[in-house]
């Protein structure tokens, strides 16, 4: 076991638990460490479980797929909960409407609140019971609205990314980028354009390469052939997933200011105190060394240091790690609204379809494609998976297996001709399809609604051809070996 990854081990502990056939299985982040394939493959396992199972998870695209309840713990709600059947999506929308209710009574309140005010200033004397009665309920209404007001307003994170204000329209330009690691190749072939608006998703298992381009890109590391160029004094910010940027020796005060007092955002100078609270921190945790702070409050330490630092490229590299639904929720919105580009690598998918605008995906053999959806790359895998399982079936059918198959009809001559003539339909099509792919990076394609419209149906088209292409020939392949046709699928 000690040789496996962390993603690796997380399944067997998970698969250790599950076959036990328990009652209940209880699972607290088990996505942790999960890339987007375990991710999948945990999904479909609670699925079609025959046991109940409770979850704690960060992770929304996942809570989509496998729930049937969700369960919030807020200080926000009066008792401290809120729990609705349905899937995440579903609790959403009603936790929404529920939100909404509330802010609509605390809306009355206020009003009720301001009238009892205005009583209380014309100094009425409490002289019978039932003036006394209203002074009494009057200073409980404000009590009441001061803590719907607290909870209304608390666990905020307030996350907005600073641009540079450049209008340069090629930031970063990468052509014919190769990398890869003693014997493994991790891409070739790659090019690469960042503008502003541009937000790239990069996407792939773990150890595909998505953590080294993003080095390449800031030019931390160098490609083993192609070039990077960075527009003019060009202003790159960093998130680096281990967090290097922290010194965890330091207190939270130094962390976040150099002068242990004062930060400067958008040409402005704010308290450190003031700055530590739209990150959740307290005044009392200033002065904690930042190794003692949990793995959220470091992501949030590193955040807010990062903030302050002027960019015209955002490279972020799994900062969900640690955090929560609300904070990643924040997060989302900050990078949207950022002017620059963004190149992110993160394994919750719902942050990738709710931020990025396009997507590069590595199948960790050193093939690469680019995507305008994430459901695009799903379907460019498993292609890719099933031309190699017909490339080798093909080599490793014998004679003695194909002797005992079941009697079938052989390929027609028009049928020979297609098969033969099938692979190169094939890297034909594909090579369509990468032609379409390379024009979802066009930054007058991106910037143009029209343009990227007409893309977007290109690109489906090429994808569709090249799918009814497999689907032929596999079907061609399991005639000419006399697999019956219901083998085939």
């Amino acid at each position: 076991v000690a040789p496996l990854s962390g993603g690796w081990k997380k399944r067997l502990a998970i698969a250790s638990g599950a076959i036990q056939d328990p009652d209940v299985l209880l699972l607290d982040e088990p996505t942790n460490h999960l890339d987007l394939e375990g991710l999948r493959w945990l999904a479909q396992l609670l699925v079609q479980g025959s046991w109940a199972w409770v979850l704690v998870s960060h992770d929304r695209w996942f809570l989509d797929q496998t729930v049937n309840r969700v369960t919030e713990l807020n200080s926000r709600y009066v008792d401290g909960v809120l729990s609705f059947p349905g899937s995440y999506s579903d609790f959403l929308d009603k936790r929404d409407a529920f939100q909404e209710l509330q802010e609509q009574q605390a809306q009355a309140l206020a009003g009720k609140v301001r009238k009892e005010e205005a009583w209380l200033r014309r100094g009425p004397k409490a002289r019978t019971t039932k003036a006394k009665y209203r002074v009494d309920s009057a200073y409980a209404l404000q009590e009441q609205l001061a803590e719907v007001s607290t909870r209304l307003r608390e666990g905020s994170t307030e996350l907005d990314f600073v641009g540079s204000g450049r209008k340069t329209k090629r930031l970063v330009v990468g052509e014919g980028i190769k990398k890869g690691f003693g014997h493994h190749l991790l891409f070739e072939h790659l090019d690469v354009v960042l503008s502003p608006g541009v937000r790239l998703g990069l996407l792939g298992v773990n150890g595909s390469g998505k953590s080294t381009l993003l080095k390449i890109l800031a030019k931390i590391l160098e490609p083993d052939q192609g070039t990077i160029k960075h527009a003019e004094q060009l202003k790159v910010v960093y998130f680096d997933q281990h967090r290097q940027e922290l010194d965890r020796k330091l207190t939270l005060r130094q962390a976040l200011s150099d002068t242990g007092f004062t930060v400067m955002y958008r040409d402005k100078s704010m308290h450190v105190v003031a700055w530590a609270k739209r990150f959740q921190f307290q005044p009392e945790q200033l002065d904690v060394r930042v190794d003692l702070l949990s793995g959220g409050e470091q992501a949030r330490a590193l955040m807010a240091r990062l903030m302050l630092q002027p960019a015209d490229v955002l490279i972020v590299d799994e900062p969900t790690n640690d955090l929560d639904i609300p904070t990643r929720e924040v997060l989302e919105e900050g990078l949207k609204e950022f002017p620059g580009s963004l190149v992110l690598v993160t394994h919750d998918r719902y942050m990738l379809e709710e931020v990025c605008t396009q997507f590069i995906g590595f199948d960790g053999q050193g093939g690469h494609a680019f995507f305008a959806e994430y459901e695009q790359w799903e379907v460019w895998l498993r292609k890719r998976e099933q031309r190699q399982r017909l490339t080798e079936g093909s080599v490793a059918g014998s004679s003695e297996e194909r002797s005992r198959r079941l009697p079938t009809k052989k390929l027609s001559y028009k049928e020979k001709q297609e098969f033969e003539t099938m692979e190169q339909r094939i890297e034909a099509a594909e090579a369509l399809l990468e032609k379409a792919q390379g024009v979802m990076t066009d930054p007058s394609v991106v910037s143009d609604h029209v343009k990227l419209e007409a893309a977007v149906k290109a690109l489906q088209s090429a994808e569709q051809d090249v799918e009814r292409l497999y689907a032929r020939w596999s079907e061609l392949e399991a005639k000419r070996q006399g697999v019956p046709s219901s083998y085939s699928e």
